[in-house]
């Protein structure tokens, strides 16, 4: 039996805040996120039940869900690492259908779930897990630069463990860019499967 993880604090900063307001993978920058129960007032994943699809084999596609996906959150750094393996300039927030990206926290999609993410405004967002890359975020990027074919697939590979957080509203608040943000994991354990 290995020894547990112990509970971490780490701080960052709102470096960017975001909605996506359409079916399509891009978002739009916005100065604050309000969020309520239902997550991010105005997003096209705001809601307190989703239906289920690819990620849950286990129920019928469509079947009401609670929504533990509230919001796409994402590292400034980790996103400049997979611009630079795919010999990109930037990989913009817009582009991947971010709500929020952090600066700061280190490996920010390795937080483990349950994380608390604690906002000025009281706003607090509990997070589910990481949030696996995908060829259509890859042809939203490829679509910045023309020529490059290779983008499509070549971000999926390059932005494992790399493609940010999903989570849901504990608290409800607001969000600005250029808040801190305080982080709170919880003691961890190895499940030894």
């Amino acid at each position: 039996m290995t020894e547990p993880m112990p509970a971490l604090t780490l701080n960052g900063r709102v470096d960017g805040t975001f909605v996506v307001e359409a079916a399509a993978v891009e978002s739009t920058a916005r100065p604050e996120l309000l969020l309520t129960y239902a997550g991010v007032v105005g997003d096209r994943h705001e809601g307190l039940v989703r239906p289920s699809g690819a990620r849950e084999p286990w129920y019928p596609r469509g079947t009401p869900m609670r929504n533990e996906r509230q919001l796409s959150i994402l590292s400034a750094e980790e996103l400049a690492e997979i611009a630079a393996t795919l010999s990109l300039p930037q990989i913009l927030g817009e582009w991947v259908g971010a709500n929020l990206i952090l600066s700061g926290i280190p490996h920010l999609t390795r937080l483990p779930p349950r994380s608390l993410m604690l906002f000025p405004s009281g706003a607090t967002i509990r997070i589910d897990g990481d949030n696996d890359p995908c060829r259509k975020t890859g042809r939203t990027i490829a679509a910045q630069f023309p020529g490059r074919d290779d983008i499509e697939f070549g971000f999926v590979k390059a932005a494992m463990g790399k493609r940010g957080l999903v989570g849901w509203v504990e608290r409800e608040g607001a969000i600005r860019t250029g808040d801190a943000v305080k982080v709170r994991t919880w003691r961890q354990a190895s499940y030894p499967g």
